[in-house]
């Protein structure tokens, strides 16, 4: 609380002290008007908003081609922090029909680092460029004040053809959601990689801690493969990727952007067996951890089968895990044990185990 004392030797009412922010993704009460605030563009079909994975905007009215772009930060990893930026920001662009083209990084290094972290770092975002077919078009790169690890903040470009964009107020009542994969791959990932002594001083086994880490390559946090088996399934009507805030901030992103309510069977979810060996070890709920490698479809009950078909054709496992239902009805998490609303988590739990 602060107070003063005015001209006049009275003192007036005290007012509360603004509000600290944690690390992480900035409240949806704090951003939803600051978003609100922005001018509308004549160009810009898809703007800035809760849970819409990227913008689009018209090359000109007259062309089939649209531009998609995304920008995105890896702020928690530091190993294969190249690699993570590309994927993470290719996921985003697929997530609305299109195809990642051009990538752009921003990179940040702490002082007295060695100088061949550099040459790293590039060798990471190269190889991941050449492994979706991206191109690497520039970007900035520096020794920054205030910093103890590496940054890099993302942006990635694609194309989509009007009639392939997926729009997330397409979904509709009555259609289901599928997840691809499981929870939560990069946040179980990155514990495994960044703090392997901790997880084994809390009683995680060592083949536990080492199959983790390899998750990051297996099953992977790209969402690609899946995105694009999934294109041209027609009862396929929004996909959005789960990452900050884990599979619980990911569904609550993509009612919103619907404007529907959403009925989560959590006794449907697949959980990653090192992932909840892991984060029972550290106390810590796998619906909160960062969840790339996931993938989020919102699909017509009419379409369900050719959808779980066109992804078993490229291997990849998936489940319905709930549906959208109207607004009215709100976000629900239903079990054996009974029905709650969906937990919101103010941050994602690796960052309040790292804080912690």
């Amino acid at each position: 609380m602060s107070s003063s004392v005015d001209a006049n030797g009275e003192k007036p009412l005290e007012t509360p002290a603004p509000k600290r922010l944690k690390a992480g993704k900035l409240p949806v009460e704090l951003l939803e008007p600051l978003l609100a605030r922005i001018p509308a563009s004549p160009r810009v079909l898809i703007a800035g908003g809760i849970g819409r994975d990227a913008a689009v905007i018209e090359f000109s009215e007259d062309s089939d081609r649209l531009l998609v772009a995304k920008t995105d930060p890896i702020t928690f990893a530091t190993d294969r922090i190249g690699w993570y930026a590309v994927n993470i920001n290719a996921n985003d662009i697929v997530c609305m029909g299109a195809d990642p083209v051009w990538f752009l990084a921003t990179l940040l290094l702490p002082e007295d680092c060695e100088e061949t972290l550099p040459a790293a770092i590039f060798g990471q975002i190269q190889q991941a460029c050449d492994a979706l077919g991206v191109a690497l078009v520039g970007g900035h790169t520096e020794v920054t004040l205030g910093i103890d690890r590496p940054l890099i903040a993302g942006v990635m470009l694609g194309e989509v053809p009007r009639s392939g964009l997926i729009r997330p107020e397409s979904a509709e009542i009555g259609d289901l959601l599928l997840l691809t994969q499981g929870i939560a791959v990069e946040g179980t990932a990155v514990l495994a990689l960044e703090a392997p002594r901790q997880l084994r001083d809390a009683g995680v086994d060592r083949e536990t801690v080492e199959g983790a880490g390899r998750m990051l390559d297996d099953p992977g946090i790209s969402v690609v493969p899946a995105a694009k088996a999934l294109r041209g399934v027609e009862a396929v009507h929004a996909l959005h990727d789960p990452t900050e805030g884990g599979l619980a901030t990911a569904v609550r992103e993509l009612a919103t952007a619907a404007g529907l309510g959403l009925r989560l069977w959590s006794e449907k979810i697949p959980v990653f067996p090192e992932s909840a060996s892991i984060c029972r070890a550290l106390g810590l709920d796998p619906l909160g951890l960062l969840a790339s490698g996931s993938l989020l479809a919102v699909v017509s009950p009419s379409g369900i089968e050719a959808a779980m078909a066109k992804l078993d054709a490229v291997g990849i496992p998936g489940g319905v895990i709930g549906e959208l239902v109207s607004s009215d009805e709100g976000l629900l998490s239903t079990s054996p044990a009974g029905t709650q609303p969906v937990e919101i988590f103010e941050r994602d739990e690796l960052a309040r185990y790292l804080e912690d």
